[in-house]
């Protein structure tokens, strides 16, 4: 009987009010000539009776019929300019509100499934830009590689011609020398390439450990300064009394200092001065190199951080990657690096937080 009675489903609830507008307007009739008025009075109040009666089934087939139509067919114009904004709010316990629910459902999975495209669009997009960003520098490499091993090499076949035509031993034994030697600037040269290209892909990573910073530069800058006999400079250089400790990888570190002072080491001018400078401020330990010589023109201070980067007017070899090795290093662990132009000289410097 409960089931039978209950408001389920839009036919029921159909079915239950006509039946309920049939009786009430069959009682109606009989009640309005029951009463005790004149025929004309009668039918005129029954009229009115049907009328607000109408009104009343309009209402409620409004409220259970039309009104959820409208509701789902204004949600699905939405669902099809793809605006899942707003969902639908028909909450009836019938297919009206089951087919409701499904809708916001679908709504939902179609919401989660286009955020994820677009996501993944971004990121193919962002890997077809990566893509292309190597596909460049691939190039760039190869032919940068191929001009730097240009001269090596063919140096290598004059004096292998060389030593097939020459006769004598003091000569060919030369030869020889000169060919080992630049087959050994390729190999650091390829060595070094390999190095930079792992850091920058994220290939190998960083090991730090705490060390006395003081005593590391002490170290360093003994080996390739002070211990040299061709030094042809003056060294000055400032550092602290006691330990200064951070937490670093040591081994790139060292190949930080090699770079920047073997840069400086090369660049300064015949009996001129090479300042290396070690300060502590504050939770910051700040080192600085400064050599005495040639300035570099301010629109290529950002240029001698790229691969291969070398000033034609230079007067030293190199493989162009020293300060490109540097500045990778440095960006990896988020410390300030730079070089700027002094009145008489060029400075290089970068800055480590201090660790007690």
């Amino acid at each position: 009987m409960k089931e039978q009675f209950s408001l389920r489903t839009v036919r029921k609830k159909i079915f239950m009010i006509s039946k309920i507008a049939g009786i009430v307007l069959i009682a109606s009739y009989l009640f309005s000539t029951w009463l005790p008025l004149e025929e004309d009075v009668s039918f005129l109040l029954w009229i009115i009776f049907v009328i607000l009666l109408t009104l009343m089934i309009d209402y409620l087939l409004g409220r259970f019929i039309s009104d959820p139509i409208s509701n789902i067919c204004e949600m699905a114009h939405r669902a099809a300019r793809l605006d899942f904004s707003r969902p639908c709010g028909v909450t009836s316990k019938d297919e009206f509100g089951e087919l409701a629910d499904n809708l916001n459902k679908m709504s939902e999975n179609l919401q989660d499934t286009l955020e994820k495209l677009e996501k993944a669009n971004i990121r193919l997009e962002k890997d077809v830009q990566q893509e292309r960003k190597l596909l460049e520098e691939r190039k760039e490499l190869t032919d940068r590689l191929s001009h730097e091993m240009k001269t090596p090499i063919g140096v290598i076949r004059a004096y292998a011609e060389g030593i097939q035509d020459e006769t004598d031993e003091e000569k060919r034994q030369k030869y020889s020398e000169i060919i080992i030697s630049e087959t050994e600037r390729i190999s650091m040269l390829i060595e070094t390439l390999l190095d930079l290209s792992a850091l920058e892909n994220g290939a190998v990573s960083l090991m730090p450990e705490r060390f006395d910073f003081v005593e590391f530069v002490e170290t360093i800058a003994g080996r390739l300064l002070i211990d040299m006999p061709e030094t042809d400079f003056e060294l000055q250089y400032e550092l602290p009394k006691d330990k200064v400790f951070v937490y670093t990888d040591r081994q790139r570190m060292e190949q930080v200092l090699g770079n920047l002072i073997i840069n400086a080491k090369k660049n300064v001018s015949p009996k001129g001065i090479l300042r290396l400078s070690l300060v502590e401020q504050d939770t910051m330990l700040h080192f600085s190199i400064y050599n005495q010589g040639a300035s570099i023109p301010s629109e290529k201070l950002p240029k001698i951080w790229e691969k291969f980067y070398r000033d034609k007017n230079a007067k030293y070899s190199g493989s162009g990657l020293g300060l490109a090795i540097v500045a990778q290093i440095l960006t990896m662990q988020n410390l300030e690096y730079g070089a700027e132009n002094l009145s008489d000289g060029v400075r290089f410097y970068f800055s480590i937080p201090v660790i007690k």
